[in-house]
């Protein structure tokens, strides 16, 4: 669902997209050639190749399937992976110390998550200790909220932080690279099986928040720069490398009013479309 043209709108994934994803999803042959796809090696197989000069005639193409506007961006890359992870040339960011803000461009989701530490994606059962890798940071979380910002390949790959706060710690969780697209997300749990990155932040606002990137197949590749101390709202965290891919947020327990709009999407089970910077919610502290 859009929220300037109040209208539903389609993630623009072709048929034979669609068809590929569900033969390696949910059939035995194709879950037999998963096991080789989602390994990190072929990863970084494709990301020296999309590195090369030699991938710059992928640009224009990809330019054309995916009809983006290039007036806001950067013109000159040296390879693909440059274009895909091109700056923009401004950027318009509400920045409000009561608002959380979208951290990306993509497709996003509200899930509340059980007191019990327990949220569900579609059918697929998440427990945030196997997520984290972290008992005790997992019952901060009990009874608060999972949001799920997807990132599609013709989306702009480059995320901020989503408001003021100190970065208490970082962590890297290597795994596989499964496709995040909606079908393999409703038959496999892609997001405590693929490689993760997460920053735990220490907010005035929004109490404790966990802003996790999560790697998909072919965007193995997560640049987050080096932070300690202070971050702010607004300001770039990092990028992915080519793919779609997802950011998932977790907050505690009454410190977010999402907007009613997302959430009555979410009810209905549909994406909210949103672009970086976007206001998400605000904190309860305001109301």
């Amino acid at each position: 669902m859009s929220r300037r043209k109040n209208k539903i709108v389609e993630d623009k994934v072709t048929k034979k997209e669609t068809l590929t994803v569900r033969f390696l999803y949910q059939t035995f042959p194709g879950r037999i050639i998963l096991k080789v796809l989602t390994r990190p090696f072929l990863s970084r197989a494709a990301r020296r190749l999309l590195n090369s000069r030699m991938s710059r005639w992928l640009v224009p193409l990809f330019i054309k399937k995916h009809n983006i506007d290039m007036k806001r961006y950067e013109k000159k890359y040296r390879c693909f992976n440059d274009f895909f992870t091109r700056r923009r040339c401004m950027e318009e960011i509400d920045i409000t110390p009561e608002h959380l803000i979208s951290p990306c461009d993509g497709y996003l989701s509200v899930y509340p998550v059980s007191e019990e530490q327990i949220y569900q994606i579609k059918h697929v059962e998440y427990r945030l200790e196997e997520l984290l890798k972290s008992r005790k940071l997992a019952k901060q979380f009990s009874g608060g909220i999972c949001l799920v910002f997807r990132l599609t390949p013709q989306d702009y790959h480059r995320y901020c932080y989503v408001s003021d706060g100190i970065v208490a710690r970082t962590r890297v969780i290597p795994g596989r690279l499964h496709c995040v697209r909606p079908i393999a997300c409703e038959t496999f749990p892609v997001f405590a099986e693929n490689s993760r990155e997460y920053t735990e932040i220490h907010t005035q606002k929004f109490g404790t928040i966990i802003q996790m990137e999560i790697g998909a197949m072919l965007v193995g590749k997560i640049h987050n720069y080096p932070r300690d101390g202070k971050v702010f709202q607004g300001e770039e965290k990092g990028y992915f490398e080519f793919g779609g891919s997802t950011i998932l947020l977790l907050l505690e327990k009454d410190r977010l009013e999402v907007e009613e709009e997302i959430l009555e999407n979410s009810e209905k089970g549909l994406e909210t479309r949103i672009c970086l910077g976007e206001v998400v919610g605000v904190s309860h502290q305001r109301r």
